[in-house]
């Protein structure tokens, strides 16, 4: 996890447009470097590095002998560059994953570079011999990639949109900071005078689609094909332990971030295993946040328990919940309402891991719940098929809602965050099977993959049969939710003139409660204007609702009340 910045074509001064770079500061602690292109005066490369591998020669932009030409700046893991030097007899010059990056790229050009690699990642990539551009987003867009590109050429792109809205430029830059897309590669032409020109915009891989990568994976072929259930339930195991085995690459302290709940239980417990079995020298730190007797805190002491890991846990009280709203919605960059309630925990628990321990590397269980249908909605879901394509939707928009939230909570302090769940080859292969294996069953959500792993005795049985919790409420008590907690604070904060006249001042995504009122005026007080980074609400599906959160829907209410 590191944080990059890059200009090309700069009308202002450079020690001036580099004042933005340090907006991302917090993306990497342990160094940063800003630095001209050669024979371009207004192009400019800046990084802030979070040293998690080689830790000698990772500085960036990355620029190697044997391509002079190249310049590389990128933020990610690359978890296959050993294979690819095996495969394809790459000589690398550093131990950075990233460098695998100059190689692919002139052994095959852009598209095969970018769909060899298995991992996640935003590079921009300069070839000063060819006079091109390149910019890069892995599947998911687990890290994070925004992009600036006036009229007249000039390109700002950055890690979080932070770092490019008070550029300055002789023409207005307007709204144009956006999001670059998840999936895509964009070609760019880099003109004499350092401006550039978009070439094209190429979407190299889908979230169903078996990864090019695969012939670079340490699990090559699977044992046993077909869709019966014992050979289905073999595969997901399998598959689930080498997305963690790949992602345990670090010369820094690993920990998991751990809510009781299946996903960071299930994560928690098969990375616990697996660093026994290589050796790793220090017990497994997890961390737990809630309120106190919280079902999250309850249930991930039980977890802990089980595996073993040197837990902590982190009591939230409601003040300081409550005063880290504004700061968490400058992180994320959004005002989504259930992304920022669940954000507040998770900011909080990443401020403590900062603060009080050494472990940098941090595992989660974010993506399971889009890619294994773990929504209460999905219940209602009208058919096996309806269902599958809404996983499939949300896992394309989680750039917009966890995978934001993920990102932005833990790099505000430092940490690097891992979601194994999120492997292109895991989730391509559950996208794979019948929609009607995928699917509830029993009037409970992740159904097949609960069942995958119930004969493992990796966790208790009941964790690994525990319901959907929605984090910003497990965090909370079973009597007051989080989200209504927040809902009673904020109600004293915003009169009832104001949501009501809410539609005229925020015509786009305009607010239809207090809280969303809330929030999208702190948005506003950091990122005015940029309303439209956020192109709607998440919002669950085929149900009545009028809250994101799981509590509001009939499903839960009457499994809490039996």
């Amino acid at each position: 996890m590191c944080g990059i910045w890059a200009l090309f074509g700069s009308d202002e001064c450079l020690s001036v447009q580099c004042l933005s770079a340090m907006k991302i500061a917090h993306r990497g602690p342990d160094a940063f470097r800003f630095e001209n292109v050669n024979g371009f005066t207004n192009c400019c490369f800046g990084f802030h590095r979070l040293a998690v591998v080689d830790q000698l020669y990772g500085m960036q932009p990355i620029r190697v002998k044997k391509f002079p030409y190249l310049w590389l700046c990128y933020n990610g893991e690359i978890y296959n560059f050993k294979q690819a030097s095996k495969q394809f007899g790459f000589d690398y010059q550093t131990l950075v994953d990233g460098e695998v990056i100059l190689h692919l790229y002139n052994r095959g050009g852009i598209e095969q570079t970018a769909s060899m690699l298995d991992g996640v990642f935003a590079f921009i990539l300069l070839d000063t011999a060819n006079r091109k551009v390149f910019l890069a987003r892995d599947t998911y867009g687990v890290r994070p990639l925004f992009k600036v590109l006036t009229d007249d050429g000039f390109l700002g792109v950055c890690s979080e949109a932070k770092g490019l809205i008070n550029l300055k430029h002789s023409t207005s830059l307007c709204s144009k900071v956006e999001p670059f897309l998840p999936g895509h590669y964009e070609v760019l032409d880099l003109k004499p005078s350092g401006k550039v020109a978009s070439v094209e915009l190429v979407k190299f891989h889908s979230c169903k689609d078996e990864p090019l990568h695969v012939t670079c994976d340490t699990v090559e072929a699977l044992p046993s094909a077909g869709f019966d259930l014992e050979t289905v339930k073999s595969n997901i195991r399998i598959l689930f332990e080498n997305a963690i085995r790949k992602r345990l690459m670090a010369h820094r302290r690993i920990g998991c971030l751990l809510s009781g709940g299946l996903d960071s239980s299930l994560v928690a417990a098969v990375l616990l295993k697996l660093m026994k079995e290589i050796n790793i020298n220090y017990p497994l730190q997890t961390f737990a946040i809630g309120m106190e007797n919280s079902p999250d805190l309850l249930a991930a002491r039980k977890v802990a328990a089980h595996i073993g890991s040197e837990h902590h846990e982190v009591i939230l009280n409601t003040e300081e919940g409550i005063q880290a709203i504004e700061e968490v919605i400058f992180s994320l960059e959004t005002y989504d309402i259930t992304t920022v309630r669940a954000s507040i925990g998770m900011y909080l628990v990443s401020k403590y891991i900062r603060k009080k321990t050494d472990s940098v590397v941090i595992f989660s269980g974010e993506g399971s719940d889009e890619l294994t249908q773990g929504y209460i909605y999905f219940h209602k879901a009208p058919s096996p098929e309806e269902a599958a394509e809404e996983s499939e939707r949300l896992l394309k928009e989680l750039y917009l809602f966890d995978v934001l939230r993920a990102d932005r909570t833990t790099a505000a302090h430092g940490l690097e965050l891992r979601v194994p769940f999120l492997d292109h080859r895991f989730t391509s292969y559950y996208l794979s099977l019948p929609a009607e294996l995928r699917i509830p069953k029993n009037g409970i959500e992740k159904y097949l993959l609960r069942l995958s792993f119930e004969d493992s005795n990796l966790l208790p049985k009941e964790i690994l049969w525990r319901p959907k919790e929605a984090f910003s409420d497990g965090i909370a008590s079973v009597k007051k939710s989080w989200f209504s907690i927040l809902q009673d604070y904020i109600d004293q904060q915003v009169d009832d003139i104001l949501l009501e006249k809410a539609a005229e001042k925020y015509p786009f995504n305009p607010p239809k409660t207090k809280e969303s009122y809330y929030y999208r005026q702190l948005f506003e007080k950091h990122y005015s204007g940029r309303s439209s980074w956020l192109p709607h609400y998440w919002m669950p599906r085929w149900v009545k609702a009028t809250d994101p959160s799981a509590r509001t829907l009939k499903h839960y209410k009457s499994a809490t009340q039996e």
